[in-house]
């Protein structure tokens, strides 16, 4: 099956078998291995990407539901007004393994975007991946960084 998809502003058409997790499409066919696999089960937010301007948990989406849509991966995020919240998780020194990271970032910039008059407190109401490391403590200090100080 082809599906034609923008991923960080690049078109492109994958052949893919139906109802494979568009995850593996992004992992295994496009090669964006900053995405990464945690549960399989849209639980962990590990493999969060933004889907059409939406957080999505990619390993329970079926490529052809993303088949014409715009996808920003974490690789996309850079040095977009999103790409703040990397610098905020860099200054922050958020990652122990890291692993969780790509997406728990791309959660965090999609919440902002979506919401932006939020403050800290709501921001982090609305983070709902997990950290096996248990670095919360620096998530929270990272998303306090991206609001300015009164």
């Amino acid at each position: 099956m082809a599906i034609k998809m923008t991923v960080n502003g690049e078109e492109h058409s994958v052949e893919a078998s139906p109802g494979m997790p568009l995850l593996w499409v992004l992992r295994d066919l496009l090669g964006m291995k900053g995405t990464k696999f945690g549960c399989g089960n849209s639980l962990c937010g590990a493999c969060t990407v933004h889907l059409n301007g939406s957080a999505v948990r990619a390993c329970g989406i079926p490529v052809e539901a993303a088949d014409g849509a715009s996808i920003l991966t974490i690789e996309g995020l850079g040095d977009t007004a999103l790409g703040r919240v990397q610098r905020a998780w860099v200054e922050a020194q958020v990652p122990q393994c890291g692993y969780c990271q790509p997406g728990m970032i791309m959660s965090v910039a999609a919440i902002l975007s979506e919401e932006p008059g939020l403050q800290p407190d709501q921001v982090r109401a609305r983070v709902n991946n997990i950290c096996r490391c248990g670095t919360y403590d620096r998530i929270n200090n990272a998303i306090g960084q991206l609001f300015p100080a009164d």
